[in-house]
């Protein structure tokens, strides 16, 4: 049987006690603060056991449940601070870690996968998992040739499980939604649903991190270890030390936030024009600052988990780079002849061409000025600025489309954004996208 909680039943009957605890919770609070206790204190109180129960059953049933956590915990800047406080660790929980699959599954899954005298391929296999997260966990090894590796251990079932966690959670989106404005979570949930094959098939993950390597081999800022092995559901990679990128975000110096923040930047403009691929799981347990002997200027970011692409043979579409030129020019007409042109604007909605420029200046800062400082509370007023329904920016909003070519860049790019606030960096994100968005250039 399988390590994971694989009966559609049980899986859903946990899912769907979220909602009956956090309603029992609620009802418990009314009577503390009935019986004097204050408001503040309660409040607190309900968030941190609403954020632990919710964690804890993510992080148990891993499948969809947790990637779910993971994708939602790079929005996590964008909480009131009042919210996010309470709900900060258990999210970061979610990044890197998760209860781990049990040493005899491993090794059952290694013997159908590798052969049953797998062990003969390595030097030493580490039986405690060094992460484990939504789909699979890793050991720590040295191959048979003496170099240090990953080993990518997919769960048995995670497929099912997959699928059962996601169709189940976009039930409940509605308790995780109003925690987060701005942010539609079905549609997020959808998505994520249409990327699970592709995330399944660690042939697709090898091939995708066999270009990324190849193109970033010997690069002076990313790096990404190269595919050792691969068969069906095992991946073996190279290992990749360095500095989680959570530790940055939660203990690093500003210099350190910065330059990282600088290499996160850089990644997400260089990877789509040196490769043709989009990594699409910016979350923080997929980089690493790896701290080099010497300047700061010379530490490089390591990217792991290529599980999940979009694949962009040309790079970032040239309209995204086109439209922030124009915004930037103040052409406001321009601007929305090519939102409508790329189905942002559908042809029966009539819009206020300044009015849609309006919108955009608050969210196109960082490409304003040659270094921004992303900050919580900059992601926190755009976010509250687009949901506050008294806001013109919210009704307009509405009537813009998200096209299904944009979902997923759409996606990454926030995400991207929101681990940039989480880090408080200070990046030179026009530059990047001078120097790797195709149409932008045009605007220096």
């Amino acid at each position: 049987m399988s390590d994971l909680p694989r009966k559609a039943m049980t899986r859903t009957a946990r899912l769907a006690a979220l909602p009956l605890g956090i309603a029992g919770r609620a009802t418990l609070g009314l009577g503390k603060r009935i019986g004097g206790r204050s408001a503040e204190v309660v409040t607190a109180e309900l968030q941190q056991a609403t954020a632990d129960q919710l964690f804890k059953v993510l992080g148990e049933l891993k499948g969809g449940a947790m990637k779910f956590g993971q994708v939602l915990s790079v929005f996590e800047a964008a909480l009131p601070e009042e919210v996010a406080g309470p709900y900060r660790a258990a999210l970061t929980k979610l990044q890197d870690a998760a209860p781990p699959m049990p040493a005899a599954s491993v090794h059952a899954v290694l013997a159908e996968r590798l052969g049953k005298d797998w062990r003969s391929d390595f030097r030493s296999f580490d039986d405690r998992p060094a992460a484990a997260a939504s789909i699979g966990q890793v050991h720590r090894a040295v191959w048979q040739d003496g170099r240090p590796v990953a080993v990518k251990v997919q769960y048995p079932g995670a497929g099912e499980a997959l699928l059962s966690d996601l169709g189940q959670l976009s039930r409940v989106a509605w308790l995780v939604g109003p925690l987060i404005p701005g942010l539609d979570i079905k549609p997020l949930i959808t998505e994520l649903r249409e990327r699970i094959c592709e995330e399944l098939d660690y042939a697709l993950e090898a091939e995708a991190q066999r270009v990324h390597a190849k193109e970033f081999a010997g690069d002076p800022d990313i790096t990404v270890p190269d595919v050792v092995a691969q068969a069906d559901q095992v991946l073996v990679t190279e290992w990749l030390g360095g500095t989680p990128l959570a530790e940055v975000i939660s203990a690093g110096s500003q210099a350190e936030r910065n330059r990282a923040g600088h290499l996160l930047a850089h990644f997400l403009f260089a990877g789509p024009a040196r490769t043709g691929l989009l990594h699409a799981d910016p979350h923080p347990g997929n980089f690493r600052l790896l701290k080099d002997d010497g300047p700061i200027e010379g530490w490089r970011l390591g990217v792991m988990d290529f599980g999940t692409v979009d694949r962009l043979p040309a790079g970032l579409p040239r309209p995204i780079g086109d439209a922030l030129r124009m915004a930037l020019a103040d052409d406001a007409v321009g601007v929305l002849d090519m939102l409508r042109t790329e189905g942002f604007v559908k042809p029966t909605i009539q819009l206020d061409p300044d009015a849609v420029l309006d919108y955009l200046r608050p969210i196109i800062e960082p490409a304003v000025v040659d270094r921004f400082h992303f900050t919580r509370a900059w992601m926190r007023a755009q976010a509250a600025r687009i949901a506050d329904p008294r806001s013109p920016a919210y009704n307009l909003g509405k009537q813009l489309n998200l096209p299904p070519d944009y979902l997923l860049i759409h996606r990454v790019t926030l995400s991207t954004i929101g681990v940039l606030c989480q880090l408080g960096a200070e990046a030179p994100f026009r530059t990047e996208m001078r120097d790797w968005l195709p149409g932008f250039a045009a605007a220096e």
